[in-house]
């Protein structure tokens, strides 16, 4: 039997009591309430720890421990519960391109969600970080989209026809756009990524040497009023305006305090993240 996510559960976690139907504004009210509430987050990794994805120890992470995740974790989760409700939802891989220029070819290391309801397919992405969409966007080329936060678009770079074949070296770039400036979130083509795929990049992505993801703490969430990011030591406050507040912590306790305050992510006293940035951390 395949696996089925406990519902009543993961809507307990979200305190969600919006749509169910198989609307976009089930997508938009599900994407906003779970980048809000389950915080992508990193620590696993640097605790050495693993990042298992089966889907059940996924739930019980970030539903049943009250803990966040990244990609693999965040939008599994995410994907197995629009599936749950009867959403045509599947995988599909990425690059992700914040930070980085045109030229760098990351990794494929990335997993998102599409949905195709009766009004064309759109995009879901709960687990990009800083960056993760608070609503679904539309799979549409050039139209600037709002979201509860930042406004986004897609656009193609090499040669497609209607979105369904593509030349050789053709993508498409999700974008965010901070102030006046668009910038890249990540690099797609379409292509689904079967589970074989995720586990590959989910190991890179938690034990290669040079994943980011191992040398850095990572948490982010979207509030009310802007996004929260955490990198190492110091907590950026985005407010919807593009105005940032910068706290930096003084102690490892303070940062264990930090992380149960503003991520509701707890971890037993005098636990230490072993990343470069933290190390002088007393």
């Amino acid at each position: 039997m395949s696996y089925q996510p406990d519902l009543a559960a993961y809507f307990a976690r979200l305190d969600y009591r919006g749509p169910r139907d198989l609307t976009v504004a089930t997508l938009h009210a599900l994407a906003h309430a779970h980048v809000a509430t389950i915080p992508f987050e990193n620590a696993d990794v640097l605790l050495g720890a693993g990042v298992d994805l089966d889907p059940a120890a996924v739930e019980a992470k970030l539903v049943g421990a009250g803990r966040g995740g990244y990609c693999f974790e965040q939008n599994s989760l995410f994907l197995h519960v629009l599936q749950a409700l009867g959403f045509a939802a599947r995988p599909l891989s990425a690059r992700v391109r914040i930070g980085r220029a045109r030229e760098f070819t990351p990794a494929r290391t990335h997993v998102f969600v599409r949905v195709d309801l009766a009004d064309g397919p759109w995009l879901c992405d709960v687990g990009v970080g800083a960056w993760s969409l608070t609503s679904a966007i539309r799979l549409a080329l050039d139209d600037e989209q709002p979201t509860p936060h930042e406004p986004r678009r897609i656009i193609a770079d090499g040669a497609w026809d209607g979105l369904v074949r593509r030349g050789p070296d053709a993508r498409l770039f999700h974008q965010v756009r901070l102030g006046d400036a668009w910038t890249d979130v990540c690099e797609f083509t379409l292509e689904e990524m079967p589970e074989i795929d995720r586990v590959v990049g989910n190991w890179y992505t938690s034990a290669h040497p040079r994943s980011h993801f191992k040398d850095r703490l990572i948490a982010a969430r979207a509030t009310a009023t802007g996004r929260l990011t955490l990198v190492d030591g110091a907590l950026t406050r985005r407010a919807h305006d593009g105005t940032t507040e910068v706290e930096t912590v003084a102690s490892a306790a303070a940062l264990l305090d930090l992380l149960a305050r503003e991520f509701g992510l707890s971890f037993p006293a005098g636990t230490r993240f072993p990343t470069p940035g933290l190390a002088g951390l007393a």
